[in-house]
């Protein structure tokens, strides 16, 4: 492997292990935050989440760790304002719905990105990659899907969550292609519009969920502490999911935040002792080879298309491997949710509910 390779695959396991160990500590710090201490206004959190991110990213910035690249203003701000609606979109679901059929939200968004991405940018998926993909979500399905109980307007909900956040994290990883920014000056120019866009409608939307009042609500010492860990956690949350969808693609992060989840289950009753049964089990270890099966077969047929063609003429992969031994990967410089989220926010899930 030449040295571009040794570099990308350096970074793209670095960008995977930052996500996965911010990720899990900020489900575990929210987590404490909203079951032991009562603090539920979700929505607002992720907004104080996006005011400390820019925050240290403008210190950054003038500290010259990154160079500002300003690029087409009006891209920006959609991008932002659409995270920011899919993020509130995702909370009210949660609201809406039941635990279990919230997971099944979740676990729609990896088909519905890959169907979007098949009609739009023209991508193809081969059986092996769905396959693996159909092992992982009927993994991570056993695991956390309970109960499903429909109603109208959750579902309605739930659509519009699904679909939103599939756009902004296409959005994500096609943006910083397209105008050759990093992953850290794509988040810093459209952390402002995200913040905005929650701080907004955060209030409203927690007040209707939780029949509580965000600025009525008693902030003792240790519940400052908790939000000011979130806060700093949420910095390398946030900064991670960007990197590691412009290092990768949408699908790969989706497939991450499926195994964080996985993580978050085993830590839970670990560290927490939640309840655990042999179905939790089962269903983390089909998820588990569902994983290892799509990052083998990427990487085949990674090698595949490198022996076929000369660097110069490899297209882009149309699936990427958790860790991908491509030369043909371009580095963009540095590399947000779900969920997410962002993206898909991890913690906006059961386990900071319950």
């Amino acid at each position: 492997m030449g040295v571009g390779g040794e570099k990308f695959q350096l970074g793209t396991v670095g960008a995977l292990s930052l996500s996965v160990v911010s990720s899990v500590s900020i489900v575990i710090c929210n987590k404490a935050l909203m079951s032991s201490l009562g603090f539920n206004f979700a929505t607002t959190l992720t907004s104080w989440h996006l005011l400390v991110t820019f925050c240290s990213l403008h210190v950054a910035l003038w500290m010259k760790f990154f160079e500002h690249k300003p690029f087409d203003s009006r891209t920006v701000m959609g991008f932002g304002v659409l995270n920011g609606i899919s993020i509130g979109l995702l909370n009210l679901s949660l609201g809406f719905n039941s635990v279990g059929f919230y997971q099944m939200t979740k676990l729609a968004i990896i088909p519905c990105t890959v169907i979007l991405e098949t009609l739009f940018f023209r991508k193809k998926f081969s059986r092996t990659i769905q396959m693996s993909l159909s092992v992982l979500l009927l993994g991570v399905g056993v695991a956390t899907v309970t109960d499903l109980q429909l109603n109208a307007v959750g579902s309605i909900l739930s659509l519009l969550a699904i679909i939103t956040t599939c756009i902004a994290q296409i959005m994500t990883n096609t943006i910083q292609k397209k105008f050759k920014v990093s992953s850290t000056q794509l988040l810093y120019q459209s952390c402002p519009y995200q913040s905005l866009t929650l701080f907004l409608i955060g209030p409203f939307l927690d007040g209707f969920l939780t029949n509580q009042n965000v600025f009525a609500f008693n902030y003792t010492s240790q519940v400052v502490f908790f939000i000011v860990l979130s806060c700093l956690i949420s910095v390398s949350v946030n900064f991670s999911t960007f990197l590691v969808i412009g290092k990768t693609s949408p699908v790969t992060y989706q497939v991450l935040g499926h195994l964080k989840t996985c993580l978050v289950l085993t830590f839970g009753y670990v560290l927490l002792h939640d309840p655990f049964s042999w179905r939790n089990i089962l269903g983390i270890l089909i998820a588990v080879v569902g994983m290892v099966l799509y990052s083998y077969f990427c990487t085949v047929e990674t090698q595949q298309k490198n022996t076929e063609v000369s660097p110069q003429q490899v297209k882009e992969s149309e699936a990427a491997p958790l860790i991908s031994d491509s030369l043909s990967k371009v580095e963009n410089g540095g590399s947000v949710v779900d969920d997410e989220p962002l993206k898909v926010p991890m913690w906006s899930s059961k386990y900071s509910r319950e």
